[in-house]
């Protein structure tokens, strides 16, 4: 399907119940006028970049099984360059798309890793943490309102008018979770005076101080009342939360929500966030035998032999399933204890990191200059020359590379942000609470050697001091 003059392949209708049925071609299915219309890649929206299609596959809590992974990387192989992304929201993309994208789609749909609807692909943005339900310090399992709430994002046709980019999150208090992405709508678990209910909070994070909670078995209708009373106060242009609150107060918005479901007053209690090493290397699950295994690919990007021999490895070693990461990392679950030693092993052989002391498992990068047309500089390129710098000199720093301004790879601010100025040069910025955006500029204009450098000098002085 073409793009219409703004560049934007329209929203699509549903035709059938997906994946029973087959797929239309996509010059059959009728199109809809979408309140919020976005150029944002969807598995229905092709969006072309200068290394070609980009599809992105919202998965369900992040999770794929081993079936439907061998598909992606079937499909990245007959239909694109074989290039599979894991995107900071625990999605995958496939790059390079040619020509075929209807039988891209189809045979993706054929797998399940489609929405049930195809209005509802789109909103299918509810994000969790990859050890939903296995993690050690969960407060409770989020994975079964997870389903309901996707169910109804799916059903309900008066949310599909919310934009691409509007987003929630399911905290169950577990140790491995990323709170430092902003949502629109946030709930997390919260145990007060021996009772269990959701915190919750708009345009922010779970370590935020929350603005009210509501009971337990209200999780689902508060996440449904946000969304209609968004829909009913924001105007078109005001695609996020954010935006509607710059204008109309949190109290009012509160009130207005309070008519729809009880809210119970919060105070005192806040999130803490936990280490985010713990999404690399094995870690023990809430069954004492088993361990999950965090694994790194290089820069967020794996080919289509390197996800096979994934999905090899949690069919025969752990619980059949693989779960991306919000850290453009993946998880295989249900590995036995004695053998997380050769499973590790084995991914390590099939290119991947597995290890928080190894430098480039610690950098993100996004496309740059070789796939988007509004990249500086090739970040991937100099993001593996920062990390070998980095390696030589045995540090391993949280660092972000971005080719421009947008800020694609990370939807939070790194301890470390590198922002392209032009070719193999960037400027240095050290995350800062009090500074907006990246945080305090420290350096400008800088090769990645002197970037390692720098890093290298810093790292001694805070040694020495």
């Amino acid at each position: 399907m073409p793009p219409d003059k703004a560049g934007i392949i329209p929203r699509l209708r549903p035709r059938s119940a997906f994946p029973t049925q087959p797929v239309a071609p996509l010059n059959e299915r009728p199109m809809s006028t979408a309140l919020r219309p976005s150029a944002c890649p969807g598995l229905l929206r092709i969006v072309q970049a200068l290394d070609g299609g980009i599809c992105r596959i919202k998965l369900t809590g992040g999770s794929i099984n081993a079936d439907q992974a061998e598909a992606v990387a079937d499909a990245a192989e007959r239909f694109a360059g074989g290039v599979i992304e894991a995107t900071n929201r625990a999605n995958l993309q496939i790059r390079g798309i040619g020509g075929e994208h209807a039988a891209l789609i189809d045979s993706l749909m054929a797998v399940g890793l489609g929405p049930s609807s195809a209005a509802g692909d789109d909103v299918r943005n509810l994000m969790l943490s990859p050890s939903a339900g296995i993690d050690r310090q969960r407060l409770l399992d989020t994975r079964p309102l997870a389903e309901q709430i996707l169910a109804t994002l799916q059903g309900d046709a008066r949310l599909h008018d919310l934009s691409a980019k509007f987003a929630v999150q399911l905290d169950g208090g577990e140790g491995l979770a990323m709170l430092e992405h902003p949502h629109d709508l946030w709930l997390s678990a919260v145990e007060r005076d021996g009772e269990q209910r959701w915190a919750f909070g708009l345009a922010g994070c779970p370590t935020d101080v929350p603005a009210s909670s509501v009971a337990l078995d209200q999780g689902h209708a508060l996440v449904v009342a946000v969304l209609e009373l968004f829909l009913e106060l924001a105007r078109p242009d005001q695609t996020r939360m954010r935006h509607l609150l710059a204008e109309y107060s949190l109290d009012g918005f509160l009130a207005r929500l309070a008519e729809r479901v009880s809210l119970i007053p919060i105070e005192g209690w806040q999130r803490s966030a936990g280490p985010d090493f713990l999404h690399i290397g094995a870690h023990p699950q809430r069954d004492a035998e088993r361990v999950y295994i965090g694994a790194v690919p290089p820069l967020g990007r794996l080919d289509p032999a390197m996800l096979r021999g994934i999905a090899t490895l949690a069919r025969e070693q752990g619980d059949g399933c693989l779960r991306f990461t919000p850290w453009q990392s993946l998880l295989l679950p249900g590995v036995q204890a004695d053998n997380a030693a050769h499973v590790i092993h084995n991914l390590e052989q099939l290119g991947l990191r597995c290890s928080a002391d190894d430098a480039l498992a610690q950098l993100i990068a996004c496309t740059g200059s070789t796939g988007c047309g509004k990249g500086m500089a090739d970040t991937k390129g100099d993001a593996r020359q920062l990390a070998a710098l980095l390696q030589h000199h045995g540090l391993a720093l949280n660092v972000h590379l971005s080719g421009c301004s947008r800020s694609c790879a990370a939807a939070h601010i790194a301890p470390i942000t590198l922002l392209a100025v032009s070719v193999g040069h960037y400027d240095l910025y050290f995350r800062d609470a009090a500074q907006p955006g990246f945080g305090a500029l420290h350096a400008r204009n800088l090769t990645i050697e002197a970037v390692a450098a720098l890093l290298d000098d810093r790292s001694r002085s805070s040694l020495d001091a």
